[in-house]
């Protein structure tokens, strides 16, 4: 899994205690709602492979529970980027 890092801010130096930095980072980037909406969406791509799989060998039962994972996903990552949004312009 790729994580990415902050965009350099200038109130922020290399030099200061370890402590400093992280509450720094915590505040600037809400590190778990990223990782939360980055897992849902990966989760509902992966999803789109079991739903074609499933279909392929004409199981529909199977399908339908991917596709209402998928949609749990969507719903787990749309409810993620609403809390980011909501923390990040605070």
């Amino acid at each position: 899994m790729r994580h990415t890092r902050p965009a350099q801010r200038s109130d922020v130096t290399v030099d200061q205690p370890q402590e400093t930095l992280q509450a720094r980072w915590q505040a600037v980037e809400p590190y778990n709602l990223v990782w939360y909406v980055e897992a849902c969406l990966s989760n509902a791509l992966r999803m789109e492979t079991c739903i074609q799989d499933a279909e392929r060998e004409k199981d529909t039962e199977v399908a339908e529970l991917f596709r209402k994972a998928q949609a749990d996903s969507r719903k787990g990552a749309e409810l993620g980027k609403q809390l980011l949004k909501k923390r990040i312009a605070s």
